[in-house]
């Protein structure tokens, strides 16, 4: 059974932005106590699976998918961070650096220094002492998540794999970027992009990188051109919107406005992809590689 816990890491910030309240799911014993509720986790170590929501979608909307990731032998880690996000708002965020993203800066340091709190804190989690191994580590994220993912991973020790859904590496042209610009991941290990094919957000929002609607998809390019040799992998889900991977989707925040109708929810697909994905590169599992080798995706070899 999966069971979880709740945390909190200080992430950098003026207070009180900044703090992250954190969701652990992790295998749980099938009996625990039942005046707290606290089950004991079962078996382990497990690697570490981090996942970083998109701007202003709460991490509940993950839960599905982090019980999926916990069930296929993980330890998956949410939360919730507000903070700054940019010309003074406030919402939502994993926290993005900005000047990290600019051009002359992009490469030196993580765009999500967030990243590296939230792991260090896991540490600190009595029920979880020896269960957690930060050396096998992964990042995913959805949108804005999972770009500053795959902006960040390199700078962290331990992460073997990074994954993906709605997210690109294309940068804004209000960073000093000349449109259209793609830069390279910063992940030096196996990476999945995924996107469906009604992604209204992607498309609503072309004009920050200086493109218009018909504007080459800026997921492919970042398959093709932001990542080097290695296991990576593009999927492509007929029919799935860009909020496909939030549920419920939140009508009263985030940019659900810009999206298009879906036609499919290919929910189960995704989670069955993205276990596959990090059973085969933290498990190193050769069952879960003969999966990920039958599956419709495009793939990239060293």
């Amino acid at each position: 059974m999966i069971r979880s816990l709740w945390w909190a890491a200080e992430t950098g910030g003026e207070p009180p932005f900044g703090t992250a309240h954190l969701k652990v799911h992790y295998p749980a014993a099938a009996e625990g106590d039942r005046l707290t509720g606290t089950f004991p986790p079962d078996g382990g170590p497990y690697p570490v699976v981090l996942f970083l929501s998109g701007i202003n979608v709460g991490q509940d909307a993950y839960r599905w998918l982090a019980v999926e990731i916990a069930a296929a032998g993980f330890v998956c880690v949410t939360f919730d961070r507000v903070g700054e996000l940019f010309g003074g708002e406030y919402g939502l965020t994993p926290g993005v650096d900005l000047e990290a993203a600019a051009p002359g800066r992009y490469g030196t340091r993580p765009t999500c220094p967030a990243i590296g709190a939230v792991l260090a804190s896991l540490a600190e989690i009595e029920l979880l002492k020896g269960v957690l191994d930060l050396d096998r580590v992964a990042i995913g994220g959805h949108s804005a998540g999972g770009t500053v993912a795959m902006q960040s991973a390199r700078f962290f020790p331990g992460v073997k794999a990074v994954f993906s859904y709605g997210a690109h590496t294309m940068v804004a042209t209000m960073l000093g970027w000349p449109a259209g610009t793609v830069v390279p991941a910063q992940a030096d290990c196996p990476v999945l992009l995924s996107v469906g094919t009604r992604d209204g957000v992607i498309m609503g929002s072309a004009d920050r990188y200086g493109q218009d609607g018909h504007a080459t998809d800026p997921v492919t390019r970042t398959f093709e051109e932001a990542l080097g040799d290695g296991e990576h992998l593009l999927a492509v889900f007929d029919g799935a919107n860009h909020f496909m991977i939030a549920d419920p989707v939140d009508p009263t925040a985030a940019r659900a406005f810009l999206d298009l109708p879906a036609t499919a929810q290919p929910r189960p697909e995704l989670a069955r992809l993205v276990t596959a994905f990090l059973r085969t590169h933290l498990h190193d599992d050769p069952e879960a590689r003969a999966v990920l080798s039958g599956l419709p995706v495009r793939r990239k070899h060293a």
